[in-house]
């Protein structure tokens, strides 16, 4: 009863004590004693790595010198075979382990205590008493001495195995905050960046700074732009602005993690208890997890901002949707945008997956966690860039498939070219920097255990850790990788400005400034998203206005003849108009390839011919509601109230019969300057 009331106390004792080490010993080896101090005793092998997790003799005995004094002194008899219990174990059959006395312990330091407090020893927690079995004999006991037929002995030179990655005690960390580094717990790397010199560092640092603060002025420009003009970007195009907008904010924190440098990224040192800086790991640091939620979270946006612009195109050059239904689907777009990044942030965070940056100052994802980089930020990005890839090559499919198909003049011709162009050049000047930083994080991931296995041989002896292995390759990451994974981090927002550059925008920040904005401002990419008819516009003068659907009229599940290719006419700036106060001309042009079906059934090609015509007391004339067909309703020729005037045109593109038009000017409303004309009833008296 004895026998087994001892070995469930030291099995008990065994794991309260928490010794990784005795996990270790499935190459378990009995070699000679080298140790000193522990030289004479009843046993002469032990093995390691011991149970105080010193992986070989050198590293034991640099942990035993506090204690020489109190052994040179013989404070105890005990203390001796105590310390050599603990740090050379007596090496019996294979794989078990043998643990001193408590009573044995607590002679060993009711002796030394008076000794140990006047040299300034402290009695370690590892030793505590109280996790040592309940028992009263000496160490080693009669029972370990016995001969083991599995315990080889070898000598020094030869003991030599793979002790696999042992945490250094300066990186060693609390266990209840779940740090974690190269496989071992409670391990955190060591900051600053464990890879590069001082000077790369700081290099690195600045060139983060400025290339943040170009980013950020970029995407502010575009945000503020938008701010100016809010109905200029409508659907289609609007998801530019908040992708915009994310990587900003992305920008914004870069910026931040400049000014900050490693006060948030990495733990502050602790000599007192022999801790070196390390880096920040988990959600305990309040501020190190606002920065992630905010990078993280706004990355992940900005790429499915990118997906849905996208999506958007090809709703308006496949399906032929209009502003008015692409705009329908806005709450779904924002749902998704914002929705996706939350739940993977909120995921990471649950999962304590944060981890500081020592080289940029932010916290982010995936720097040592391969898995986290893997599942949480190459999967999502690659996801993205396939989708949003695909949607983009459809799109522009379509729009071809339109110029071939459609004969336009060329002058249109060249419009629909420039529009391709514009959206190709944006989406290639968006994909290369995404694929880079996705090209780096695949190249990194891949060569992190070799980069890791490298720094272990050049610092193992520094921090009295097992060296490697059998290195068989080694290798240290070029700064220019990491350079380069920044700067397309950053610079990915800013073709968002290339999307926005335009002389109308100059125009709108010249009126801005100069304070003479107009109330009623003509939105030129409102009017043209909402045409009745893709080749009314592609087909019109410039000079002529512009023939506005009335809002409402779009549905979500129809296709109309609005497209993304409508914002090939975008960004025009006003033209100064010279215009009399007494009078406006207004000029049309004619319209050809589509047919009209008539009252009676039958399909005839049809134009339209402006009407030019002074009106008195200085009033404008605009043209009436927009028109639903191609053609122009034949109006009877005997109205009572309306002058009469039949105009003969030859159309350019088709021979067209004469038509009548009718136009009568009206007062304008008050705030106005536009007047409206309005058609009468021919049958009214």
């Amino acid at each position: 009863m004895d026998l087994l009331w001892v070995l469930y106390s030291m099995l008990t004792v065994c794991v309260a004590i928490n010794m990784d080490a005795t996990g270790s010993h499935s190459m378990f080896t009995c070699e000679p004693i080298t140790l000193r101090m522990c030289q004479g005793l009843a046993y002469n092998t032990t093995f390691m790595p011991n149970l105080l997790n010193h992986y070989d003799q050198q590293t034991a005995a640099l942990a035993m010198e506090p204690f020489h004094p109190m052994v040179n002194l013989e404070c105890s008899t005990e203390i001796r075979p105590f310390l050599c219990a603990l740090y050379a174990p007596v090496c019996t059959e294979y794989g078990h382990v043998t643990l001193p006395c408590r009573r044995l312990c607590q002679r060993a330091k009711s002796d030394c205590y008076k000794l140990m407090d006047m040299f300034g020893v402290s009695w370690p927690d590892e030793m505590e008493c109280s996790r040592f079995p309940d028992c009263d004999e000496s160490y080693p006991r009669a029972v370990d001495l016995l001969p083991s037929s599995d315990g080889t002995e070898e000598s020094p030179s030869s003991v030599q195995r793979d002790y696999g990655f042992w945490c250094p005690r300066e990186l060693k960390i609390e266990p209840d905050l779940g740090y974690s580094f190269m496989g071992v717990r409670d391990c955190s790397p060591p900051c600053p960046n464990m890879y590069f010199r001082k000077d790369e560092l700081i290099f690195a640092r600045y060139f983060i700074g400025v290339v943040s603060i170009v980013c950020l002025s970029a995407t502010l420009f575009t945000f503020l732009t938008f701010l100016i003009d809010v109905g200029r970007f409508r659907y289609p195009e609007r998801p530019i602005i908040f992708y915009a907008v994310c990587y900003m904010m992305v920008s914004l924190v870069f910026f931040l993690g400049f000014l900050l440098e490693d006060r948030v990224s990495c733990n502050a040192a602790s000599p007192g208890r022999f801790r070196a800086s390390t880096v920040t790991q988990g959600s305990h640091n309040k501020a190190c997890t606002l920065l992630f939620m905010t990078l993280y979270f706004f990355t992940m946006a900005g790429s499915v901002w990118w997906v849905i612009l996208t999506i958007t195109w090809f709703l308006a050059a496949v399906p032929k949707w209009g502003s008015e239904a692409i705009e329908k689907k806005a709450l779904l777009f924002h749902a998704v945008a914002w929705g996706v990044p939350g739940a993977l942030t909120i995921t990471l965070m649950a999962m304590n997956k944060i981890e500081g940056d020592s080289m940029s100052g932010v916290c982010f994802v995936g720097l040592y966690d391969l898995m986290a980089l893997r599942w949480f930020l190459l999967v999502p990005l690659a996801l993205d860039v396939v989708v949003g890839v695909v949607l983009l090559l459809a799109g522009i499919a379509a729009l071809n498939r339109v110029r071939m198909e459609i004969p336009l003049e060329k002058e249109n011709q060249d419009k629909l070219v420039k529009f391709m162009i514009r959206i190709g050049v944006f989406s290639v000047l968006y994909l290369v920097p995404l694929l880079t930083v996705i090209g780096c994080c695949l190249y990194e991931q891949s060569h992190r255990a070799v980069w890791e296995t490298t720094w272990v041989q050049e610092r193992c002896r520094e921090y009295h850790i097992p060296c490697p292995f059998k290195v068989e390759q080694t290798s240290k990451p070029d700064i220019a990788l990491f350079l380069i994974k920044y700067l397309m981090m950053l610079v990915v927002g800013v073709p968002s400005v290339f999307w926005v550059g335009s002389k109308k925008t100059c125009f709108e920040w010249a009126s801005f400034f100069n304070g003479q904005r107009r109330k009623d401002m003509v939105h030129e990419s409102r009017q043209v998203l909402q045409e009745p008819d893709f080749t009314q516009l592609l087909l019109r003068d410039p000079n002529i206005p512009v023939v506005r659907k009335s809002r409402g009229t779009s549905t979500q599940g129809t296709s109309t003849h609005a497209s993304s290719t409508h914002l090939a006419m975008l960004d025009e700036p006003p033209s100064a108009s010279t215009s009399h106060a007494g009078s406006m001309r207004s000029k049309s042009s004619s319209f050809h390839g589509s047919l009209h079906r008539s009252r009676d059934e039958r399909y005839t090609a049809c134009s339209y011919r402006g009407v030019e015509e002074r009106l008195p007391h200085g009033s404008t004339l605009r043209l009436n509601d927009p028109l639903q067909h191609c053609g122009i309703n034949r109006l009877d020729s005997h109205s009572r109230h309306g002058s009469l005037q039949r105009l003969e045109s030859q159309s350019r593109h088709s021979s067209m019969r004469d038509l009548t038009i009718t136009a009568q000017a009206v007062q304008s409303s008050p705030g106005n300057g536009i007047h409206r004309v309005k058609e009468e009833d021919a049958t009214k008296a």
